[in-house]
């Protein structure tokens, strides 16, 4: 089935979610739409609307021009065959002691390491990705240093791949919490694939908020791979949240922004501990005093 996608950017949160709103009336309506900040400072945001038919062009110009937004740009997608495809570009991940790999190089394994399986369908977020591979690097360097975290929570979990790296590096319960309740049923399906059902809860919430999340509290290690403003938004909750000693792991923070979030986070009363960049990826390890 073929795919259309309009897109366009305009100025300020509210005027993108109206657009995504109205777009939802639209005759084809598409079958789903996203509303994405554009992390460069500007507070411009990205609308994305997609449809299985051919969109109404005149409709869409004149929802853009009636709040202000960019022309959209509309344009089909040819017909893949997404989870193949991925299969033969999605190659294993190798951090520290931790190995991602989805299925179909569970044969490339090396003996002493964890594998971490995530299906090609359920790619998003892997390790992949540098934040999430200098997430999992800067764990590796705790074990190595002999800490043993014993309550600790993945706050934006995505796919859990960080929560499941965690509990298979300590025997204890680690938490995992998102906003997205899809990304929370593609959690638990991961958890259950390797074999850590009931070391790893994965469950619908908005940073720390949720009862399960508020009773473990404070934790001795925090993931927060998110975006940059979310992550100073978290500062006063991860101050409150995080035991004295305790350490956190941000990343989803362009090497751009790294100051402006550590700033933050000192001001917070959480100082840098390390900071390492990958390419224009940085991930910062912060502790509470």
């Amino acid at each position: 089935m073929p795919t259309w996608t309009a897109l366009t950017q305009t100025a300020g949160r509210e005027a993108a979610e109206a657009i995504a709103e109205l777009g939802e009336d639209l005759t084809p309506e598409p079958v789903g739409s996203g509303v994405f900040e554009i992390e460069d400072g500007s507070d411009r945001w990205e609308v994305g609307l997609y449809f299985t038919e051919s969109p109404d062009e005149v409709a869409l110009a004149l929802m853009a021009a009636a709040w202000g937004a960019d022309p959209f740009v509309i344009s089909e997608l040819p017909e893949v065959d997404w989870v193949a495809h991925v299969k033969r570009e999605l190659s294993p991940v190798e951090a520290g002691r931790f190995f991602v790999h989805g299925s179909h190089d569970a044969d490339k394994v090396p003996e002493g390491s964890e594998g971490l399986l995530i299906e090609a369908a359920m790619a998003f977020g892997t390790g992949h990705h540098a934040t999430t591979k200098g997430c999992l690097l800067a764990l590796d360097r705790m074990i190595e240093a002999g800490e043993q975290p014993q309550r600790i929570v993945d706050v934006g979990c995505g796919t859990a791949v960080l929560a499941m790296a965690a509990a298979r590096a300590f025997p204890v319960i680690v938490l995992a919490g998102d906003i997205d309740p899809v990304a929370v049923d593609v959690a638990r399906a991961n958890v259950i694939a390797n074999g850590l059902d009931g070391r790893v809860e994965c469950v619908e919430a908005v940073g720390f908020d949720h009862p399960l999340i508020e009773s473990a509290a404070p934790f001795d290690l925090v993931f927060a791979n998110i975006l940059k403003q979310p992550l100073i938004d978290l500062v006063p909750d991860m101050a409150r949240q995080l035991a004295p000693g305790g350490k956190a792991i941000l990343s989803g923070i362009l090497v751009t922004q790294a100051d402006e979030v550590i700033a933050a986070y000192a001001a917070g009363g959480l100082p840098l501990d390390r900071r390492d960049d990958y390419g224009e990826w940085s991930t910062l390890v912060v502790h509470r005093k």
